[in-house]
């Protein structure tokens, strides 16, 4: 057996990792998962229910971190032992194992890197994803549906529990829109990176023709804020619809007109929730989604007049972000950062890591032109 050494490649992820550490401040971490261990452990704790679950939310988030940063810590060294014994003891078997453990760190802390530059104001928040079919038909509404597929796939992959808050069916095939709520650490921050229009360019399997059919889909998200006291909307302003629920084809969903769509007048901004059992329900989610992007709307406002006053003030949204070419040259590609994947199917199965990861850090990058 010729002797083993990843002693380069083990000393660059080192070098990667020192820096997350320094990013994360463990000590810091620690100093905060103490002082909300202490809160979450007071008697009077669960008097306040709304409080407690963002106390317990934040120590369980804070924990999980501290716990991949000394896991990441307790593999490496692990990691140099096993490569000792496998010189040692001339041993394959442990050299193929070392060779597998250094690639999933490798992994793991380029993961970890990316979510260290996650430093924006809303991204270590969970995100609501909402998917809008564009120009193009038929194909728009079934890409759109295609997207949805692609997203809670990815979710599912992370270990993200997914709710789908709303869906409006196409009348053929697809869908017009859905929004749907992703309650996880950081889905804010990475998922934003999605946002943007979508294009997909194949043979349309709708029409009789054996013509390329391109269509578009936009994608938004936003962050789930968790407060949204200083919005008050007054009765005025808005218009409040009663419906009944549907499915694909047009089939009736819920028994009874609980589904609650509310129109904001002075931004024209609509919201509709069908998920809840209860029309009541339904209308409290509604309220306090439409609370959630006004006060986003506030805030994004303020921060353009400030660049406005400032002489910089750029406009990116609607842009077109991706490709997905389904014909000839079988293709996804994202037109920001180049990258690029020669296999669509397994993008749409919702392996995203990679644009996610370029995405990112192009965003970073720009940020600090």
């Amino acid at each position: 057996m010729i002797e083993l050494d990843l002693s380069g490649e083990i000393a660059s992820v080192r070098s990667t990792f020192s820096d997350i550490r320094a990013v994360v401040d463990v000590d810091n971490l620690k100093a905060q998962i103490a002082e909300l261990s202490e809160r979450a452990g007071a008697p009077d704790l669960w008097d306040d229910p709304e409080q407690a679950q963002k106390v317990t939310s934040r120590l369980s988030r804070a924990q999980a971190e501290l716990a991949k940063v000394e896991g990441i810590e307790r593999r490496l060294d692990d990691l140099e032992v096993l490569i000792e014994l496998a010189n040692d003891e001339a041993d394959d078997e442990s050299a193929e194992e070392a060779k597998r453990e250094l690639s999933e760190l490798q992994k793991l802390v380029g993961d970890l890197e990316v979510q260290t530059l996650l430093d924006g104001e809303y991204d270590a928040l969970p995100a609501v994803v909402t998917i809008r079919s564009g120009a193009g038909g038929v194909d728009a509404a079934d890409f759109a549906e295609m997207l949805l597929r692609m997203y809670l796939r990815y979710c599912e992959r992370q270990g993200w529990p997914t709710k789908v808050m709303d869906t409006s069916y196409a009348e053929e095939a697809g869908i017009k829109s859905v929004t749907f709520q992703v309650d996880a650490p950081y889905a804010f921050g990475i998922l934003s990176v999605e946002a943007g229009t979508h294009r997909l360019a194949r043979i349309s399997p709708f029409g009789g023709a054996d013509k390329r059919q391109t269509s578009f889909a936009a994608v938004e998200v936003i962050p789930l804020l968790e407060e949204t006291g200083e919005i008050e909307i007054p009765e005025t302003d808005i218009r409040v619809d009663v419906f009944r629920s549907s499915g694909p084809g047009g089939q009736s969903v819920n028994t009874t007109d609980s589904a609650v769509r509310i129109t904001h007048f002075p931004t024209g901004i609509v919201i509709s929730m069908q998920d809840e059992k209860s029309q009541i329900q339904n209308r409290a989610a509604a309220m306090a989604l439409l609370k959630n992007r006004l006060l986003l709307l506030k805030r994004e406002e303020e921060a353009a007049k400030k660049k406005e006053l400032a002489g910089n003030i750029t406009a990116s949204w609607g842009d077109q972000i991706r490709s997905y070419f389904l014909y000839g040259q079988q293709l996804v590609k994202d037109l920001r950062t180049g990258y690029e994947v020669g296999n669509p199917q397994t993008v749409f199965d919702g392996n995203l890591d990679g644009f996610i990861a370029a995405g990112i850090r192009w965003r970073k990058r720009k940020t600090e032109e």
